[in-house]
């Protein structure tokens, strides 16, 4: 027992010591807590020995504890080139944000950067924070002394990007994504924002580039295929185009957009069977469902079905009132106009399909190519037959 309390005294006092240089040598006052809990241990075993106590088992835990198990975790902490203040604040920080109390939770980021320059999860935790407040350039500033304190962190050089970009320095942007993608080729995030912004800059090749290179190293992301699908899109490169399509609905089935984009290019070469097929599908998505059963009707016109063409038409207007407008300029749609449902447009606002500006651009372009070749539309003698007569025929066909 007397040799337990001698060898408790020597450590207890050889630790307190250790911890006390350290924090001398940091000008550190965060280790003066530690120092106080020692002292405090140390203090109650002196205690026991004056006055002749038994501690209970208890006690003697908690003694232990405060003066020799916690100064040693420090240590071998250190040991490691971890920062004791560093995982103090930072143990804060994540209190504080449980605690809902985020001025309080950056407050102590602030304190840890401002005593520790070089600590790099202080950083990299005021950037994370100064983004979700929308301070775009303040975390530009922190993101780049995060990568400072280490070139590794290709997390961060994205991060950059993506903020100098909202910030609509595209070029700037642009320069660090291709940067970063010749260190971390692999980066799919990178490949999709430089991607989109070749897309709004109409560098098109350059996109196809970036995009088949990513896909060396993930063969399997319908994204990247869907993606360079578009770019294909608005290159004109149709066979390419669909080749894309087709595999990024192979990867994702749930992929209507895909499926959509791909009854269009069956539209461009004429093959109704195969658009009427893909349209179907990109039907079974609320967002596209409309546009999808409009043009399903269109089809059905062509074929000459004109019962399916008026249900697909009278559908795609009930899900959307506002194609009743498109509907009525449309030629093919004269010899059926009488049997169009009118919606009351007044009632109704004009839903816009979520769609990204890359997608939005790609559908648009494909739709107005597959107009520009006609091949949605009969011939100019056929528009031109007396719609009367046509109406007639279709009544005369019920009729019987």
């Amino acid at each position: 027992m007397i040799l337990e309390k001698i060898i408790f005294n020597v450590l207890a006092f050889s630790l307190f010591i250790f911890i006390f240089f350290r924090m001398i040598q940091k000008n550190d006052s965060n280790y003066v807590a530690i120092l106080c809990m020692q002292a405090l241990g140390i203090a109650i075993n002196f205690i026991e020995i004056i006055f002749k106590l038994e501690l209970s088992l208890f006690l003697r835990i908690f003694i232990y504890v405060l003066s020799i198990i916690i100064p040693i975790f420090i240590i071998i902490m250190e040991y490691k080139k971890l920062n004791f203040s560093e995982m103090l604040y930072i143990t804060l920080y994540k209190v504080a944000t449980l605690l809902k109390r985020p001025k309080e939770a950056k407050n102590f980021l602030i304190k840890l950067v401002g005593k520790y320059p070089e600590s790099y999860y202080g950083h990299k935790l005021l950037a994370e924070t100064y983004e979700k407040e929308g301070g775009m350039r303040k975390a530009i500033d922190e993101y780049v002394q995060v990568i400072d304190i280490n070139k590794q962190d290709y997390n961060s050089y994205y991060r950059i990007s993506y903020l100098l970009n909202e910030l609509d320095k595209k070029d700037e942007a642009s320069q660090m994504l291709e940067n970063l993608l010749r260190k971390k080729p692999d980066m799919i995030e990178a490949t999709e924002l430089l991607g989109d912004i070749y897309c709004e800059q109409e560098r098109y090749k350059e996109a196809t580039n970036i995009y088949n290179d990513a896909l060396k190293y993930n063969p399997l992301s319908y994204e990247l295929y869907y993606n360079l699908g578009m770019v294909y899109t608005m290159l004109n490169d149709f066979q390419n185009a669909k080749a894309c399509y087709e595999k990024a609905s192979e990867i994702n089935t749930l992929l209507y957009n895909s499926y959509y984009n791909l009854a269009q290019i069956s539209l461009i070469y004429n093959d109704l069977e195969e658009a009427e097929k893909y349209f179907l599908k990109s039907a079974e998505n609320k967002e596209i469902e409309p546009d999808s059963y409009y043009c399903l009707a269109k089809i059905y016109m062509l074929k000459g079905d004109k019962e399916n063409a008026i249900k697909y038409l009278n559908v795609a207007i009930d899900e959307n009132p506002h194609i009743y407008k498109k509907a009525e300029n449309e030629p093919l749609f004269f010899p059926i106009k009488s049997f169009i449902n009118f919606p009351n447009l007044e009632e109704v606002e004009e839903k816009e399909v979520e769609l990204t500006k890359k997608e939005r651009k790609a559908k648009k372009h494909l739709e107005e190519t597959t107009k520009l070749v006609g091949k949605l539309s009969r011939n100019e003698q056929e528009v031109k037959k007396d719609n009367k007569e046509i109406e007639n025929e279709y009544w005369k066909e019920r009729e019987e």
